[in-house]
């Protein structure tokens, strides 16, 4: 069992495939150039034979002619009627002084003269390629008549020549036989030469697409990893690179990348949650500071107002008014000091919610109902709308009456006293078991740049706002494990969106 796991994680492995494929091109290319070399060896054999056989053909044409004293232009016919005297080019009978007493050739034939005797035509004035002996003997020492050179072995692309000694009562005729110089073995050699390297591109051609498919597969998975690296480093650590499962050493690298992909964006959770969590405990002790700190002035300085309005107002009337007007100013002041201390610490408190079932339609309308004076002398529209049956919910009123209140001050403030709608839409998704919200206006909308910023807190692009409004109703929404979104255009409105679980915020209720 475990050979056969070693052997399996073996032959899965990248370094091993392309070693073998290495192999198996090298033993393919031998193969090839080994079946190339037996073709070549069986052409040649056939060669020299045809050759021979052409050449003994050429010789028995010239014996004959010698023997039966035929002509060989009367034989032409029967020459050309053998399949390997076909091959020949010229058959030539020499006699010792030179003369050419025959020939397939008419212009090397005898001439008759008119005194009844013959005129020859010498070897040494025709064109007559270097000599081979036909049979292999080794040289004697009678000297060949003028014009037969012999060579040891033809040039190659010339014409093969070869000559044969016939010893008659007459003397010693030479046969002469010249081969057609495309029988060479060099126009063989080149042919076999073209074939050898066709056969080796083939094998060449083939295996280069094998092992381009194999690169291919094995830089398919580095360029998905140079990808995921660019997104990770960019701070996405929920991507994932993507593919089928591999067996081999890309596949277990891209397991892990994605398993340490993983781990650090666990770890850049409980960094952040962490990060968090120290500093809603520096807030929170920061905002119990300041509420004693500045609380306690405010207090005085508010009950030393209402004592200078009952006990030190002026008798004169238009002094009294403009004491007055002083006064409430002042009080106006700190009562707006006293809110933003309020707002600081409901955000850097811990949650303390008293979940209870909520009709969400009469708390939407009952926070719309505070702002139905500004609403009236702005010209403003304000409306709540349901989808359908919305279920109850579970959650904490004052809670969420306080971050529908924030949304519909932020709407309102949007739209500048100018006119325009501000709605409440009530509908239920995920099959009842949620409840969506929409606070939607027809305000100057926010800008593209500043969307992804606005929940964040202390950002605000009001000159006195704190930025604290929208942070505290997305800590009221994640209180009671929902969601909230937001999507707006300049100069067409603004629409937020917050999902909430029927069922309530769970193990937070009983806190």
């Amino acid at each position: 069992m475990l050979c056969q796991i070693a052997l399996s994680r073996l032959l899965n492995s990248f370094r091993v495939r392309l070693l073998l494929l290495l192999a198996a091109l090298l033993v393919l290319t031998l193969a090839a150039q080994y079946y190339v070399n037996l073709r070549s060896a069986r052409t040649n054999t056939r060669f020299m034979i045809e050759q021979r056989q052409a050449i003994l053909a050429g010789v028995a044409l010239g014996v004959k002619s010698l023997s039966s004293g035929e002509y060989l232009d009367d034989m032409r016919d029967e020459a050309k009627q053998a399949d390997q005297a076909a091959r020949v080019k010229n058959v030539i009978i020499v006699d010792e002084q030179g003369n050419i007493k025959d020939s397939l050739d008419k212009n090397q034939i005898p001439q008759l003269n008119p005194d009844r005797s013959y005129r020859y035509v010498k070897v040494k004035d025709i064109s007559l390629p270097p000599l081979n002996s036909a049979v292999g003997l080794p040289p004697d020492n009678t000297p060949l008549p003028e014009g037969m050179n012999v060579v040891p072995e033809n040039r190659a692309g010339s014409a093969g020549a070869f000559y044969f000694p016939v010893e008659t009562d007459k003397g010693r005729p030479y046969v002469i036989v010249v081969l057609d110089s495309a029988n060479t073995m060099s126009a063989v050699f080149r042919r076999q030469a073209r074939q050898a390297l066709l056969y080796t591109l083939a094998v060449l051609l083939v295996m280069t697409c094998l092992t381009a498919i194999v690169v291919w597969r094995f830089s398919r998975p580095i360029k998905s990893l140079s990808t995921a690296a660019r997104r990770v480093a960019g701070g996405d650590f929920s991507y994932r690179v993507p593919g089928k499962k591999r067996q081999d050493e890309m596949g277990e690298l891209t397991e892990l990348f994605n398993e340490m992909t993983m781990k650090l964006g666990r770890t850049r959770e409980l960094e952040a949650q962490l990060y968090n969590a120290e500093k809603a405990v520096v807030v929170s002790r920061l905002a119990s500071a300041i509420a004693h700190e500045i609380r306690n002035p405010l207090n005085y300085i508010n009950l030393t107002l209402d004592h200078l309005q009952s006990s030190f107002a002026p008798e004169d009337p238009q002094k009294q008014e403009k004491f007055a007007s002083l006064t409430k100013q002042l009080k106006s002041e700190v009562a707006r000091i006293n809110d933003r201390i309020t707002e600081f610490l409901n955000y850097s408190r811990p949650p303390k919610l008293h979940p209870e079932p909520i009709d969400l339609a009469a708390l939407a309308r009952d926070a719309l109902r505070i702002f139905e004076v500004q609403t009236s002398e702005t010209g403003v529209e304000a409306t709540v709308t349901t989808e359908g049956s919305v279920p109850q919910v579970i959650a904490d009123p004052d809670s969420l009456h306080s971050a529908l209140t924030n949304l519909i001050i932020n709407g309102l403030q949007a739209m500048d006293g100018s006119g325009g709608k501000v709605g409440v839409s009530l509908s239920s998704e995920d099959e009842g078991r949620r409840v969506r919200i929409d606070v939607t206006d027809t305000g100057r909308g926010i800008a593209a740049e500043d969307i992804s910023k606005v929940f964040e807190p202390y950002y605000s692009t009001k000159e006195t706002g704190t930025g604290l409004g929208l942070a505290i109703v997305k800590k009221a929404v994640e209180d009671h494990q929902g969601t909230i979104t937001v999507k707006s255009k300049a100069g067409e409105g603004t629409t937020f969106t917050i999902t909430l679980p029927v069922s309530g915020p769970g193990s937070i209720a009983s806190t």
